[in-house]
C-alpha cells in the first residue's frame, strides 16, 4: 500500500503540480482511504516529500577511500533527487508548513533528517578510521555544510546547479569538516558534544 500511495502521489504531482494536489485525489486514484494515508503521513507536504525525495531508500554510501570522494558521491546522489521539478515545487511548501507545524517539524527531524545525518556520521567515522580527520565532528554540522548549501542553492537562491558546483560544494564541505575536526582536536573546549 505504501508504494501505491507514493507512486500515485508522484504521478499526480507530475500531472497537476504540487499546489493543486489533494489527499482526496491521491486516495481515490490509489484506491485507499484517507485515514490510511494520514496514518502514514502527517500532511500532504510530508507525503509528497517522501514520494519525490525518498521514493527509494537513501542513496547507498559509496566507499571511495577519501572524505572528499565520499561527500562528492553523496551530494551527487542527493542532487539528482533534489533538482527534480517536483522537488523544486515541493521543498518551499514543506519548509513553509514545517515553520507553522511543530509536530511536522519534529517528525521531519526524527525521520528524514535523522536518516540523512546517519549517512554523514558514517562518512565521518570512515574518515576518522582512515586518519583523514583527527576526530569526529557533529554529523548535523556536516549535513548542514553539504545538503543545507545544496538546498539553499536549489530552493532559495535558484542557482543552476551543475556537476562543477556540486564538486566545489563537496570540496568546500570536506575542507570545512577537516577544519572543524582539527579545531576541536587542538581545543577540546571548542568541541561541544554533538547535538
Amino acid at each position: 500500500m505504501d508504494d501505491k500511495i507514493l507512486r500515485t502521489t508522484r504521478e499526480l504531482i507530475d500531472e497537476v503540480g504540487y499546489p493543486a494536489l489533494t489527499v482526496d485525489q491521491i486516495a481515490a486514484r490509489a484506491g485507499v482511504g484517507k485515514a490510511a494515508i494520514y496514518r502514514r503521513y502527517a500532511s500532504k507536504a510530508e507525503m509528497a516529500f517522501a514520494a519525490t525525495m525518498y521514493e527509494e531508500q537513501l542513496p547507498p554510501l559509496v566507499g571511495t577511500g577519501s572524505l572528499h570522494g565520499d561527500l562528492l558521491a553523496l551530494v551527487r546522489a542527493f542532487h539528482v533527487r533534489m533538482a527534480t521539478p517536483a522537488a523544486r515545487q515541493l521543498a518551499p511548501a514543506l519548509i513553509s508548513e514545517i515553520a507553522v507545524n511543530p509536530g511536522l517539524d519534529k517528525r521531519f527531524q526524527d525521520t528524514f533528517l535523522a536518516a540523512e545525518q546517519s549517512l554523514f556520521a558514517e562518512i565521518i567515522e570512515r574518515a576518522v578510521a582512515r586518519g583523514e580527520l583527527t576526530r569526529a565532528v557533529d554529523p548535523a554540522m556536516a549535513h548542514l555544510l553539504v545538503l543545507g548549501c545544496l538546498a539553499s542553492a536549489l530552493y532559495i537562491v535558484n542557482l543552476p546547479v551543475d556537476d562543477a558546483m556540486v564538486t566545489d560544494l563537496a570540496t568546500a564541505a570536506a575542507a570545512g569538516i577537516t577544519a572543524l575536526a582539527d579545531r576541536h582536536h587542538s581545543d577540546p573546549d571548542a568541541a561541544a558534544e554533538p547535538r
